[in-house]
C-alpha cells in the first residue's frame, strides 16, 4: 500500500494510491487531518485496512511534496565514497556525517516542476531515499534503529551550487530555494530490512543515467545515520531523514551538467516508485 497527500478539485487530501487512482482517506479518519497527523499516530497500517476493497474517489490529482506540514527534515551530505573522491580534496573518509536542515517549502511533489530562480541558474539534482520516522527516541542503538522508521520515499534534493558556497561553514542557503526539490511521490511503508538494505537507487535526466548506486555502499549507513541523529536530538514522528546521494551530481561534470527549463528528472527505486518532476523558471 501507498499513501499520498494530493490535491483535487482545489482541495488537498491524502489517501491511498492505486493504479486507477485515490481513494481519499481523510474524510475516513477526521482525528488525523493531514497524513503526518497519521504518521505521528503510527497508523499507517489502519490507513491502508481502511482502503482495502474501496473504490477510487479522485482520478484527475496533483500530487504534493509528501508530508508538506513536516516540522524537520534533516539531510545527509557526501554519504558515498565516490562522492568524497568528486571534492578532489584529498580528504580521507570522514569519521562523522555532515548534516544540513531543509525546510518543507524547499520541496513540491511528484510530476511537478523545480523552479530555478533567477538570481542564479546552478540548479543541480540530488537523487535519494528519504527515511520517515515513526517511533521517536533519543540515543537510539544501531540494533534498534529499523524500529523507528514508519516509512520511506524519494527526494530530489534539488540544489543551488553557487549558493552553497556563499559561506564557509554552512549550505543551508544553497539548499533551502523554495520549491527546488522534491518529495515524493508517496511513502511505502516499512516492513523489512531489505527495503533499505538492498535498495539500488538511480537517477535520470532526459532518460541519461547519471547516478547509480546502491545504499550499502553508503559511508553512513541509516542505522548509523538514525543512532547519530538520536545522540544530539529527540527524533520525532514524522521527522524526515533524507539518506544521501551517490556520485554523479551535475556539478561534478566536466562543464557542469546543470538542470535548465524543459529537463526532466528521474529518481527511481525498486519497492518504492519513481519521482518525477520537470524544470521551470520562476516568474518574477
Amino acid at each position: 500500500m501507498k499513501f499520498a497527500t494530493y490535491t483535487a478539485s482545489g482541495q488537498t487530501h491524502y489517501g491511498a494510491v492505486t493504479d486507477a487512482g485515490m481513494i481519499a482517506l481523510d474524510t475516513v479518519f477526521p482525528q488525523y487531518p493531514t497524513l503526518l497527523d497519521a504518521v505521528r499516530a503510527n497508523d499507517l497500517e489502519a490507513l491502508g485496512k481502511a482502503a482495502e476493497g474501496k473504490d477510487v474517489t479522485h482520478t484527475d490529482v496533483q500530487y504534493e511534496m509528501v508530508l508538506p506540514n513536516a516540522p524537520r527534515i534533516l539531510c545527509v551530505g557526501v554519504n558515498f565514497p565516490d562522492r568524497n573522491a568528486e571534492y578532489k580534496d584529498g580528504s580521507a573518509q570522514p569519521k562523522y556525517m555532515s548534516l544540513f536542515p531543509r525546510f518543507a517549502s524547499g520541496f513540491t511533489g511528484h510530476g511537478r516542476n523545480l523552479v530555478r530562480p533567477p538570481e542564479n541558474h546552478t540548479l543541480d539534482y540530488e537523487g535519494e531515499v528519504a527515511i520517515v520516522i515513526g517511533k521517536g527516541g533519543r540515543r537510539i542503538s544501531q540494533d534498534d534503529a529499523y524500529d523507528h522508521i514508519a516509512a520511506l520515499t524519494l527526494c530530489n534534493e534539488g540544489t543551488i551550487r553557487d549558493w552553497v558556497r556563499h559561506a564557509k561553514f554552512n549550505v543551508t542557503q544553497g539548499k533551502n530555494w523554495d520549491n527546488s526539490g522534491s518529495i515524493g511521490p508517496w511513502l511505502v511503508p516499512f516492513t523489512d530490512a531489505k527495503q533499505l538494505d538492498d535498495a539500488r537507487i538511480v537517477t535520470r535526466v532526459n532518460g541519461e543515467v547519471r547516478q547509480d548506486d546502491v545504499l550499502s555502499r553508503m559511508m553512513f549507513p541509516i542505522r548509523r545515520e538514525i543512532e547519530y541523529i538520536s545522540t544530539f536530538m529527540t527524533l520525532q514522528p514524522g521527522d524526515i531523514i533524507v539518506t544521501g546521494t551517490p556520485t554523479g551530481a551535475g556539478a561534478r561534470f566536466d562543464p557542469p551538467k546543470y538542470l535548465k527549463p524543459g529537463d526532466v528528472v528521474e529518481i527511481e527505486v525498486e519497492g518504492i516508485g519513481t519521482l518525477r518532476n520537470g524544470i521551470e523558471d520562476e516568474v518574477v
